[in-house]
């Protein structure tokens, strides 16, 4: 038996078979088990965009991945350790990503002609010799499966779609894993099924038996992987999505308003609608529009009358939102926009991540018509950027981009959960008091008031006696609200909306480095979903004798005001992006600064190992000393 020292290790597990294998779930159930026994983990969901693909063909595999152990875990790990294959397809997309010496468990009864055939395999690759680098263990799970559950009633093809579930129980033998939890997970779903219920029950229970009692518990690994070393306090495993949702649910409670969210379906942005669409107890309402320009405007008519409007989508829906974005940022509003990027262009990769939609974030609108951007770090993390990005767009009134992706909306993790004590208030720009005066132009002044340091004007909802919002598309005079087309006044007005956003840096605190030192040869600076891989990279590189500093940015417009300063202090800046170059290009623009850009758009996470090749090779005076 094969155990594996938790202090030194980490293990990467991957499950892959057909969209309908139920993969997605096998995985996140073993993640909540995880979490259950304290260890630290971190997964990447990776499915393709058909609803259901061809079974069997290699376009149509879905994977999940969970990197797990007894330390901080920041990645879902560079290669699999364990693979679990459903099928031939899911062997060949899965085989290149594996290391020499890899477990992989097959599902030997899917491992025929005409299987392989779908799958454009030639030979059956357990004969090629291909597998000669591995530990290759065969089981016919399906048969197994059948067998388990053939006295729970279900016909033979629903007796089959259990066999996710008896995959998950061998799992949890391997990683000595506790079963109840998943039993009483399978007992409250299946509730109204009972065949359904005792059909999963069995399975996971067999897989368990088998893995255990055959012969073959001898000889597969059974992997030891104790707790993580974490801070006191509660945790729970979260999406970004999941973290997201509950983010803007506490940011309406901070501000004592209802959140108002609205949105049209898109991959990966539609699991924000569905997690809060079950808020309505935490003052969340949700309205599914028929199209990504309804859902917007509504969403501004839901902060006109004095609520908080959220709209959410991913690139192409935002493109869509621009000209109502555009109206808000007009009408002063607060409006918080989340883009959950995806491969692009046009419906290019929805179910890949990618970080491409950064420009469209900070540039992307007719005429000059600037906004704050704020981005999550990691799934855990858009809790707190929900909340900053309500803040911030209803002290300054205006709309707030808030970036998340692909990777971050699906991927999961521990989060503590927090104390809501320890969160200030979320307040309001009040409205003036009703002016008591016959001039018209004197209320004018009294309703178009800004705040003298956020420039945000009195949000005044219909109703409130006295006063009225003056709201409109057109230019307004900076002093009345009236509609103005006066040359030196539109100028104003336009210097007035930078400056707004502009002011939000005098709110945010001054960018810290991460780790490593606050000057020297190398700083590695990314932002959004690469932080992990980052974080991790850059750990092993000083490990290895290289002082180098991780920057991560939460803010990327406005950037905080210390950043120009902090940057200049090291020799070379490396930027790591899942873009063409996006942010090194807007540091250039801003900041000014010599910046090396690191793009990937394969609709996949960076690796740590090609981020640490970067490191060295960018590191001052690698070039002389490879001479």
């Amino acid at each position: 038996m094969t155990k594996i020292t938790p202090q030194s290790q980490s293990i990467v597990v991957r499950f892959a078979g057909d969209s309908g294998d139920g993969v997605q779930l096998l995985g996140s159930q073993f993640a909540n088990s995880t979490a259950l026994a304290g260890s630290d983990f971190s997964t990447f969901p990776d499915f393709p965009a058909e609803i259901r693909a061809p079974v069997g063909t290699t376009f149509g595999v879905s994977a999940f991945q969970i990197n797990l152990g007894a330390r901080r875990i920041a990645t879902a790990g560079d290669a699999p350790d364990v693979l679990i294959a459903f099928n031939p397809a899911a062997l060949k997309v899965n085989l290149p990503l594996l290391p020499k010496g890899a477990l992989i468990i097959l599902n030997t009864d899917e491992f025929n002609e005409r299987n392989f055939a779908k799958a454009n395999i030639k030979a059956d690759p357990r004969t090629t010799g291909e597998l000669k680098d591995f530990t290759v263990f065969e089981i016919p799970i399906k048969t197994q499966t059948l067998e388990a559950v053939k006295d729970s009633g279900l016909n033979r093809r629903d007796a089959e779609q259990c066999k996710n579930f008896w995959a998950l129980g061998a799992v949890l033998w391997m990683f000595g894993r506790d079963r109840g939890f998943i039993e009483t997970w399978i007992k409250n779903k299946f509730a109204k099924d009972a065949a359904v219920q005792a059909g999963n029950l069995a399975a996971l229970n067999a897989g368990h038996a088998y893995a255990e009692t055959v012969e073959l518990s001898a000889e597969i690994p059974q992997f030891e992987i104790g707790a993580a070393p974490m801070s006191a306090g509660d945790y729970r495993s979260i999406t970004g999505a999941e973290a997201l949702s509950l983010g803007l649910a506490a940011a309406g409670e901070l501000a004592d308003l209802p959140i108002v969210f609205c949105s049209y379906p898109i991959t990966p942005a539609s699991p924000i609608l569905h997690h809060l669409s079950r808020m309505g107890e935490l003052g969340v309402s949700t309205f599914q529009a028929e199209d990504e320009i309804a859902a917007a405007c509504a969403a501004i008519g839901a902060s006109y009358g004095g609520a908080i409007g959220v709209t959410s989508s991913s690139g192409p829906g935002i493109a869509l939102k621009t000209e109502a974005i555009g109206l808000a940022i007009a009408a002063e509003l607060p409006l918080v926009i989340v883009n959950s990027q995806r491969g692009g262009p046009s419906t290019g990769l929805p179910t890949k991540t990618e970080q491409s939609d950064l420009y469209q974030a900070v540039y992307g609108r007719n005429a000059d018509a600037p906004l704050p951007v704020i981005a999550a770090a990691g799934p855990g993390d858009c809790f707190d950027v929900a909340i900053e990005a309500t803040r911030v767009a209803i002290r300054h009134m205006t709309p707030v981009f808030l970036l998340t992706d692909g990777y971050i909306a699906n991927a999961a993790g521990p989060w503590s959960i927090p104390n809501m004590d320890d969160y200030e208030p979320i307040l309001h720009n009040a409205p003036p008091k009703p002016v008591q005066s016959d001039d018209p132009t004197d209320l004018k002044r009294a309703i178009w008031s800004r705040d003298p340091q956020s420039l945000g004007r009195p949000w005044i909802a219909p109703g409130m006696e006295g006063l009225a919002y003056r709201v409109g598309g057109i230019e307004k005079d900076v002093k009345t609200g009236d509609i103005s087309y006066d040359a030196k006044n539109h100028q104003t007005m336009t210097n007035m909306r930078a400056e707004k956003v502009a002011s939000v840096a005098d709110f945010i605190p001054p960018q810290q480095v991460e780790q490593g030192p606050s000057k020297g040869p190398l700083a590695v600076v990314g932002w959004g979903s690469t932080h992990g891989v980052i974080w991790r990279a850059v750990d092993q590189a000083r490990s290895q004798g290289l002082d180098v500093a991780q920057i991560h940015l939460r803010w990327l417009s406005p950037l905080p005001k210390n950043l120009g300063e902090l940057l200049s202090g090291y020799d070379a800046i490396l930027l790591p992006e899942m873009n063409m170059g996006q942010c090194a290009t807007l540091l250039r623009d801003k900041l000014g600064l010599a910046v090396v850009s690191m793009p990937q758009v394969s609709g996949q996470p960076f690796k740590i190992a090609d981020i640490i090749e970067a490191i060295r090779a960018n590191y001052p005076g690698a070039a002389q000393a490879a001479e």
